[in-house]
């Protein structure tokens, strides 16, 4: 009798575990809307990602964040394109919803090189990057600026549709596609002394 109740015991603990290993799974294709987002969802141009990603030099051995992914073309495209491993993030689970659709419409199966994340890009975790993509406005921009020089690697490499970083960091590179701009950056020493100094 006492060998049944362990038994039983063992079986329930091992259903909490595997409950609990399966929760983030399902919160991720159940997205919730975790605040309200800072921006409105405006696609970037086909013709714009793929000059952003060119720029970025993005290929195979490349992690491509996109922070605010919308529907998540320029992930989508670093993926099935560049042959890169792509992170898209989300605040709003309609965007998710349409990143994922997209993803299967193009035949990107979400998994081990493509990922869709509904989280809040302020609090997640950047250091896997070696490049991150923005379409956000300047003053989320600017906010975000000292969490890229903290969490990313020297080397690693960030690209922005439309807006700047202020002008205490310029753009390494400026380009202009069909009337609309891309800037891109590089992490250095000096941009990482600068975050360990609070600037």
């Amino acid at each position: 009798m006492v060998r049944a109740y362990r038994f039983r015991f063992l079986v329930v603990v091992a259903l909490f575990a595997a409950a609990a290993i399966a929760a983030p799974a399902v919160a991720q294709q159940n997205p919730v809307e975790l605040r309200k987002p800072d921006v409105i969802f405006v696609p970037t141009p086909q013709e714009v990602v793929e000059a952003m990603l060119k720029v970025a030099q993005v290929g195979p051995n490349d992690v491509v964040y996109d922070l605010g992914c919308g529907d998540g073309r320029i992930v989508i495209t670093a993926v099935k394109e560049y042959g890169a491993r792509g992170v898209g993030i989300d605040i709003d689970p309609q965007r998710i919803k349409e990143a994922t659709e997209n993803a299967e419409r193009q035949g990107v199966t979400l998994g081990d090189r493509l990922e869709i994340r509904n989280a809040d890009l302020f609090e997640a975790d950047l250091s896997p990057a070696s490049v991150v993509a923005l379409y956000l406005l300047p003053s989320l921009n600017l906010k975000l600026r000292p969490k890229l020089w903290k969490e990313l690697k020297v080397g690693s490499r960030v690209v922005s549709h439309a807006f700047d970083m202020g002008d205490d960091w310029p753009a390494d590179q400026t380009l202009h596609v069909d009337g609309r701009t891309v800037y891109y950056w590089t992490i250095t020493e000096a941009v990482k002394k600068r975050a360990e100094g609070g600037q």
